[in-house]
């Protein structure tokens, strides 16, 4: 017989050491996890090259896998959810999905998850115990230990790198010499230490290395930290922020300008454009405004992200479309230039409130003269339902100070859909008020949550004809704009998802419409004009903002006319949605009955 046969195994094939080392492949496999469900990874070759660095590096620090074993747990508590991202959203763990996690209350987790809550559990006691056994293996073997020279040569590399990124982006980087003369670096900075040669910038982009796993995790960890410190700091970096806004035609001199007026903006929530029945639905979910006059609906609305913490900062404010990723931004909001033309601004809400500065909807909030927050509940059983924002509107259009503008952010039809409405809105049946604890993943519940969800729009049509009512009451000029946050998809024939999220024409394509008074249409005869010539125009909500000051003839240095659609200076735009990238909307196809958005070509890349 050989003696070949007669030789002990290599150490690394050792069943305990084959079993960390594939464990530590499968987390590091976890960016291609999506290429069997059609989701690209991006550029393959540098991520497997970021993954690659980011092991040699922790390898090379740490000596054993002992020391760095408890730095890899997030990436076993985060795996689920990642898998879970790229199966039904076609996206991994980012810094808005982290947002998403902080700023969701337990109630309005275990409302969400439903009766699948016990599974969540039981997955991450299976991840608590496959990270226990793995850390076992990697405390007793001495075998992965880095103990020869390589090591050091490996950390004075990684010194080197280090020192050369941090001299980078303190001083900068010179362009190649065949770069243009206008592009080539600027002069040397204050210091007079000169920028980085271009030869010796590192070969890779450093935040690839984000992307990766399991590593990567902690920088998407770091990022997401460094936006909530930039949240809270906000409202101070801001502070001397100025539009320069004024009411065209108003006398600054004594403050005699348009007189009385009011502005109302509602925010809906989950409302999707084709579940309206002013827009070809066939159920009546809007019996009440069908009956108003001088109500125009918008046919043509996207919103550019299907979330409410992204979508609405780009309704309220300045912020480009392909700036929603990311939760800050340098300018105030729609109400800050209100107030400089003499308004006094509203900010009325059913939604729950996380904290003055905490969330991208907050920080803007709180620009308002007046804020109010009046869910103490959740969007479980003891939220409210919208009519607790009438009242409210009702005193401030009877606020002394006669120039208003109000913000109204309502539930809407935000899940889970039978508790957004009272019972005897409850027209369809079967639905959602019959059952405990629905999950919205479970297919043999489609009937109760489809007719649920209409009985929600019924609902805010009662609701939005109420606050008209209100404003007819006051007899003032008064304009309203409602425009929804995204959609929903909702088991629409064959597909078999639902929620929001999903890249879906049903999320992107929104509901939206302004409705006007006699005495508005007497004052702005030219806007209502417009007005009534854009309504099929292709808009989407980074019109919104430019749209409400021209509403309100408000002017300011640098408005941009050709975006609001009550002005006859309108140009179409280019339209992009968060559709695996940044999609051209208007240059995309609508793949099966999912009417997923899918980019003709490769769509931008995200920031």
């Amino acid at each position: 017989m050989s003696r070949l046969s007669h030789l002990p195994p290599h150490p690394l094939l050792r069943p305990a050491n084959l079993y960390l080392l594939l464990t530590y492949a499968a987390l590091s496999a976890m960016p291609f996890a999506g290429i069997p469900l059609g989701v690209s990874p991006g550029d393959p070759w540098q991520l497997l090259g970021a993954g690659v660095f980011s092991w040699i590096a922790a390898w090379a620090l740490c000596k054993r896998p002992a020391w760095f074993h408890w730095a890899l747990l997030p990436a076993f508590l985060a795996l689920p959810t990642e898998l879970y991202l790229l199966t039904y959203y076609g996206q991994g763990i980012s810094t808005h999905h982290l947002g998403i996690i902080a700023e969701t209350s337990p109630s309005e987790a275990m409302e969400f998850l439903g009766g699948k809550a016990w599974l969540l559990g039981a997955v991450l006691l299976a991840m608590l115990l496959w990270f226990g056994s793995t850390w076992a293996v990697a405390w007793r073997t001495r075998e992965f230990d880095w103990n020869d020279r390589s090591r050091w040569l490996v950390l004075a590399a990684l010194g080197l790198a280090a020192a050369v990124l941090a001299y980078g982006q303190k001083f900068g980087v010179a362009q190649q010499a065949s770069t243009p003369p206008p592009m080539r670096a600027a002069a040397a900075p204050a210091q007079g230490l000169p920028p980085l040669p271009g030869w010796a910038k590192l070969p890779f982009d450093t935040g690839i290395v984000a992307h990766s796993w399991p590593f990567g995790l902690a920088a998407r960890g770091i990022d997401f930290y460094k936006e909530r410190v930039y949240l809270a700091q906000l409202n101070r970096r801001s502070a001397d922020f100025r539009f320069g806004a004024y009411q065209d035609g108003e006398d600054k001199q004594d403050g005699v300008g348009h007189g009385p007026q009011v502005v109302v903006l509602v925010l809906g929530e989950s409302s999707r454009f084709d579940r309206w029945s002013l827009n070809g639905y066939a159920r009546q979910t809007n019996p009440l405004l069908e009956q108003e006059e001088n109500l125009v609906m918008l046919k043509d609305v996207i919103t550019p992200v299907s979330a409410t913490r992204l979508s609405v900062p780009v309704i309220i404010s300045r912020k480009p479309a392909m700036q929603s990723l990311k939760d800050g931004f340098s300018e105030k909001s729609v109400l800050s230039a209100f107030r400089e033309a003499g308004f006094k601004t509203f900010w009325i809400s059913n939604q729950v409130s996380f904290g003055k500065f905490d969330t991208p909807v907050s920080v803007f909030a709180q620009e308002a003269d007046d804020v109010q927050f009046l869910n103490l509940g959740s969007v479980s059983d003891a939220s409210s339902h919208d009519a607790v924002l009438l009242e409210p509107l009702r005193r401030a259009i009877a606020d002394p100070a006669q120039k208003v503008l109000v913000v109204l952010h309502t539930l809407g039809s935000h899940w889970n859909y039978g508790h957004r409405y009272p019972e005897e809105f409850d027209r369809w049946q079967p639905s959602l008020q019959a059952l405990d604890k629905p999950d919205y993943t479970d297919t043999r519940i489609e009937p109760q949550i489809n007719n649920s969800y209409d009985s929600a729009i019924l609902y805010t049509d009662w609701f939005l004809a109420n606050v008209i009512g209100i404003l007819k009451e006051s007899s003032l000029p008064a304009s309203l704009l409602y425009v929804a946050d995204h959609g929903q998809t909702l088991y629409d024939k064959s597909c078999r998802i639902a929620f929001h999220g999903h890249n879906t024409q049903y999320e992107f394509h929104i509901p939206a419409f302004v409705w006007y008074s006699s005495a508005y249409r007497e004052r702005f005869p030219d806007k209502v004009e417009q007005l009534l010539r854009h309504r099929k125009a292709r808009l989407s909500t980074e019109n919104m903002f430019h749209t409400l000051l021209d509403m309100a003839d408000i002017r300011y240095p640098g408005e941009q006319l050709e975006r609001s659609f009550v002005n006859a200076a309108l140009e179409r735009h280019k339209r992009y949605v968060d559709s695996y990238g940044w999609t051209d909307y208007d240059d995309a196809t609508m793949r099966g009955d999912c009417r997923e958005v899918i980019a003709r070509g490769k769509p931008l890349r995200r920031n």
